[in-house]
């Protein structure tokens, strides 16, 4: 390997790239060649080329090993809030004022007016009190009840982890079987439960659970009432669920606190947006319920983040608790919330990408499949553009659907999958879905400055 590294063609590259990155190139690029030798996979024509071709080889190995693994890609799965590809895509807002705060100091933690040390919730929580309180403003005047407030941690799940430590640490917490569910990466709220100190009492059946169920065990144990959203799932048929107005009827009963873990938890109307049948966060805080939490990179369209809003009492506890400053998030994640949530106060939702791509109709998408259609022209490529339906994702409304319209492709020489590949393949990566032998393109999840992108990739898959 040393005669190899010592080659000047090689040798050069120490001055880009170093020369320890220079040397693990070199023994990746031989690991490889070995392994085709002994596959017999290079006769010798081919592995004359291979030799005289090492200096090539090294080189776009370094550029590969030192080029970013976390990429931009195009998401033409139709899936909003896509998981595995980052879930919410941040506003022009959010993006530049993380630039303009992490570039330099901030008053993170820094009270300009006094000059003393700060909070760095401030930020964010007198816009959650305007959210959350412009639309109760009135009903709270009459009840005369405490405001609400809004802590921030780094996911959902710190968020629950959080509110069942504070209020129900060595005391029961009381869960519908039905609601025991998994998140995602094999996470499951019991799971979660244990670890914060609570005690779970499961109640009801997997399929019906009635508000005597949740009645019967309430002891002097009894710290919690927690509904879980059913994130990725739905159940149908013979079905019963005690509704959140008994819920909350019965936390007031018996003095115990109501807690709702929504996961997604939107602060907009869905109904605008065909969206039927899913619990948005001034829903249950006017139903009142206690602790609501949800996550920031979900149908908010903002950062990841957990968010815990409710009473404010419980809240201040729950700010004290040792575990919300190991749960704490950072300045840029604050940033992007802040931008994020002055984009709802000023009514901008356009400005939010996820609220952006709900809004989309099937008639304006499909204009765009036909111009991107157009721009393709090989007898090789079959394309055809028809009725599909796009998703919110990231466990949220798992039974909603909006109607779109998709490019529905099959290529000469090439199966689904392996089309798939080549797009998977291209700069930047174009991630699709496969249905019934074809791959479908749908632009409602593609920003419309990424529509040359897709066809320039086509063109030189069919050339």
């Amino acid at each position: 390997m040393d005669d190899v590294v010592r080659v000047p063609a090689i040798a050069n590259f120490a001055a880009n790239y170093g020369h320890d990155s220079v040397v693990d190139a070199v023994r990746v690029v031989l690991a490889r060649l070995r392994q085709e030798i002994t596959t017999e996979s290079l006769n010798d024509i081919a592995l004359d080329i291979a030799l005289s071709g090492m200096a090539d080889a090294v080189e776009q190995q370094l550029r590969q090993s030192l080029s970013y693994s976390l990429r931009s890609v195009v998401n033409a799965t139709g899936v909003i809030l896509h998981t595995n590809l980052g879930r919410a895509a941040l506003s022009e807002g959010a993006i530049e004022h993380i630039r303009e705060t992490a570039a330099t100091y901030s008053n993170l933690e820094f009270d300009l007016a006094t000059g003393a040390r700060g909070k760095r919730d401030v930020h964010v929580s007198r816009l959650f009190q305007r959210l959350l309180h412009e639309e109760m403003r009135h009903e709270e005047i009459k009840s005369g009840e405490a405001p609400f407030s809004t802590i921030v941690v780094n996911n959902n799940a710190a968020a629950v982890l959080l509110a069942l430590n504070t209020v129900a640490d060595g005391g029961e917490v009381i869960v519908s079987r039905g609601e025991l569910v998994e998140i995602g990466g094999s996470f499951r709220i019991p799971d979660v439960m244990a670890k914060s100190g609570a005690i779970l009492r499961e109640v009801g059946t997997t399929n019906r659970t009635r508000i005597s169920d949740y009645e019967r065990p309430i002891t002097d144990r009894t710290r919690l009432l927690l509904r879980v959203h059913r994130s990725n799932f739905e159940i149908t048929g013979f079905t019963e669920q005690a509704s959140t107005v008994e819920l909350v009827a019965l936390a007031r009963k018996r003095g115990i606190p109501l807690m709702v873990d929504l996961g997604s938890g939107a602060l907009f109307d869905l109904q605008s947006v065909g969206i039927r049948g899913e619990t948005g966060v001034l829903d249950s805080l006017r139903a009142g319920v206690d602790i609501v939490t949800y996550s920031g990179d979900k149908l908010l369209g903002g950062p990841q983040a957990g968010l815990i809003s409710g009473n404010s009492d419980l809240i201040a506890r729950m700010r004290t608790n040792s575990l919300f400053r190991a749960l704490r998030v950072d300045k840029l994640i604050y940033a992007a919330l802040e931008a994020t949530l002055l984009a709802y106060i000023r009514r901008d939702h356009h400005a939010i990408p996820t609220l952006r791509m709900m809004r989309f109709t099937k008639e304006a998408i499909g204009e765009r499949a036909a111009k991107l259609a157009a721009q393709i022209d090989s007898p090789k490529l079959k394309i055809e553009i028809m009725d599909g339906e796009s998703v919110l994702g990231g466990g949220s409304a798992p039974s909603s659907v909006l109607p779109t319209r998709v490019l529905a492709m099959s290529c000469e020489g090439l199966n689904a999958d392996e089309l798939a590949a080549h797009l998977r393949g291209s700069d930047p990566p174009i991630i699709a879905r496969v249905e019934e032998d074809r791959v479908l393109l749908d632009l409602r999840t593609v920003f419309p400055d990424q529509d040359i992108a897709i066809a320039a990739a086509l063109t030189r898959i069919v050339a």
